[in-house]
């Protein structure tokens, strides 16, 4: 998933790579890489423009073909170019009033012709609306099984002429190209010994990811002399990942809990200190303060919850739950060594920065983050990730909240190319 970073609003940012085409451009293509080179399809999507979820079937992200090109398609031509991914899904939104799925800029001029993409295009589910046209346009696959119907509605198509037998047979050739290019995959001989590779990968990825946001009084590495606390329902039960399409299962979790026994540092003790469902619990506030009271260092995680980003809505606000910010407010008035451990997937006012001296911002960083987060707390390795969106100070400050999301049908990209830093850095917004 590699859409543009368009808004801090939009519900799928956790899951899209940057607010920058040449940075999704160069993950993506890497992804790619890896998921292929065990004989499996990597599938890009959504093909193009989808940036927002409300009544994301029915939009009409409207742009200039500079806009679209500069901002919307490099990504997918850097990824499609260097990643050469078997398959790519299209959007459900329309792109200049044609639905992305049929619309022949979009597929067969930009997508097939100047990119050169020779692989499969499927749907989204339910994206499909008008078959035949899919087809002309270069729609090989729709998407969920729609029956005969679909086969009907060729025939018919081929009768009446909106269609011909050469572009049903192009896209009968992508079929069976993909089918064929997957039929040898690579298949583990040791299955325990794949989750246990695979779990050291995810360690890995997340160690490398992990950005080092503030340090003040080099609080961290931390001193394994001093008594730390660890609060936070986060660490118990880590939000690794978003919800949605998006989510996995996962072979293994790490958890807090479980890693503290093997670490060297003097952990006192654990304390939930909130719920998870941003309701008041004075029972666990309580017990975070008395444990905070009694640590010469405070490990709080916290972040947004899983009702804060998903698929199928909008974020309305970039704050973090309220019963999270009020809890780390009371604790930094007893303890005024507080290392932040966040776990978002995209951006989030930064107000509660002041109470902490060291801020670890692990993004939704995977199934082994937890084992990533203790590693660079530890010093064991340095945190070197990068962020890959601008955090901003205020919502106010990004350039088109007035028509973001649109409540009309229509969706005017007004700002054309000046998404991201490219706003901010242009505009001398401070970030």
């Amino acid at each position: 998933a590699m859409n543009t970073h368009r808004n801090a609003f939009a519900g799928r940012n956790f899951e899209y790579y940057s607010e920058d085409p040449y940075l999704s451009g160069k993950l993506a293509a890497a992804m790619i890489k890896g998921i292929q080179s065990n004989g499996i399809a990597a599938c890009v999507k959504h093909f193009a423009v989808n940036s927002q979820e409300l009544r994301r079937m029915a939009m009409d992200s409207v742009l200039d073909e500079r806009t679209l090109r500069e901002i919307y398609i490099t990504a997918f031509e850097i990824a499609i170019k260097e990643g050469k991914p078997k398959s790519l899904m299209t959007s459900y939104n329309m792109v200049n009033g044609v639905y992305a799925n049929e619309n022949e800029h979009l597929l067969m001029d930009i997508l097939r012709k100047d990119i050169g993409f020779d692989g499969m295009v499927v749907t989204d589910w339910g994206a499909s609306n008008d078959h035949a046209l899919g087809v002309k346009n270069g729609s090989s696959l729709e998407m969920p099984a729609p029956g005969l119907d679909s086969a009907r509605e060729l025939l018919e198509a081929l009768k009446n002429g909106k269609i011909s037998e050469s572009d049903i047979d192009a896209r009968v050739d992508e079929l069976i190209d993909i089918t064929l290019s997957t039929k040898n995959k690579k298949k583990p001989q040791d299955k325990a010994k794949m989750f246990e590779d695979n779990n050291a990968l995810a360690r890995e990825a997340a160690r490398e990811s992990i950005v080092l946001l503030k340090n003040e009084e080099n609080i961290l590495p931390l001193d394994k002399s001093k008594k730390v606390a660890i609060i936070g329902d986060f660490a118990f039960s880590p939000r690794y990942q978003g919800a949605g399409s998006s989510m996995v299962n996962a072979t293994i979790v790490e958890d807090a809990q479980r890693l503290i026994k093997k670490l060297d540092l003097n952990i006192i003790g654990m304390a939930h200190g909130y719920s998870r469902a941003d309701k008041e619990d004075e029972l666990l506030v309580n017990e975070a303060i008395e444990l905070a009271k009694q640590a010469d260092i405070v490990l709080y995680f916290f972040g947004l919850n899983e009702a804060s980003e998903s698929e199928g809505l909008d974020r309305t606000h970039l704050r973090i739950p309220n019963n999270q910010v009020e809890l780390l407010e009371k604790i930094s008035k007893v303890n005024e060594n507080i290392v932040g451990i966040i776990s978002a997937g995209s951006c989030i006012e930064m107000l509660l920065e002041k109470n902490l001296k060291g801020i670890l911002h692990g993004y939704l960083f995977g199934q082994a983050g937890m084992g990533a987060v203790f590693e660079l707390l530890n010093g064991e390795y340095s945190p070197s990730g990068k962020l890959s969106e601008s955090i901003v100070k205020k919502y106010e400050d990004v350039p088109n909240i007035k028509y973001y999301p649109s409540k009309e049908r229509i969706s005017e990209y007004r700002e054309s190319i000046f998404v991201g830093y490219r706003y901010f850095t242009t505009a001398d917004v401070p970030v």
